[in-house]
């Protein structure tokens, strides 16, 4: 199994260190790629960007679209969903959007679109709340103690 997290944008200072804390983290247990594309301008910037994020996708797994308008789940129900990804051989690539969210073509070829929170996150933010779930599915699959 291999995770890619492909996403828009840069990211801030603050926000880059906990990514990278929890990219590290999570790559002591399964390869992560983390893509970062640039933002689009312009009224098609969505269809653009999603184009983009389509063309990352790892060939053989499944693309999960990170929206708040889709499914929120528990850390435990998170864990077996990557548990049941894990034991078919399949990757899994999540999709993170710009400021202006996922453009239609992502959200429509997702398998799964994903919220983190029923709150509105900065995308950089839930960049790195999306690594940190990650992290804990793999720490509740591992029965490590970092999931209390």
């Amino acid at each position: 199994m291999r995770i890619r997290l492909v996403s828009v944008g840069r990211d801030k200072e603050f926000t880059a260190q906990g990514a990278q804390e929890y990219a590290e983290r999570v790559r002591r247990v399964v390869p992560l790629d983390l893509v970062e594309l640039p933002a689009a301008a312009g009224p098609d910037a969505k269809d653009r960007e999603a184009e983009r994020i389509l063309a990352k996708r790892l060939p053989r797994g499944e693309l999960w679209a990170l929206d708040e308008q889709g499914t929120e789940l528990t850390s435990a129900e998170l864990a077996s969903r990557i548990a049941r990804l894990r034991d078919s051989a399949l990757d899994l690539t999540l999709s993170l959007g710009g400021d202006e969210g996922l453009g239609s073509a992502v959200t429509r070829g997702a398998r799964f679109t994903w919220s983190l929170s029923r709150l509105t996150l900065p995308h950089r933010l839930a960049r790195v709340v999306a690594l940190e779930q990650i992290y804990r599915a793999f720490e509740i699959l591992r029965g490590g103690p970092y999931h209390k």
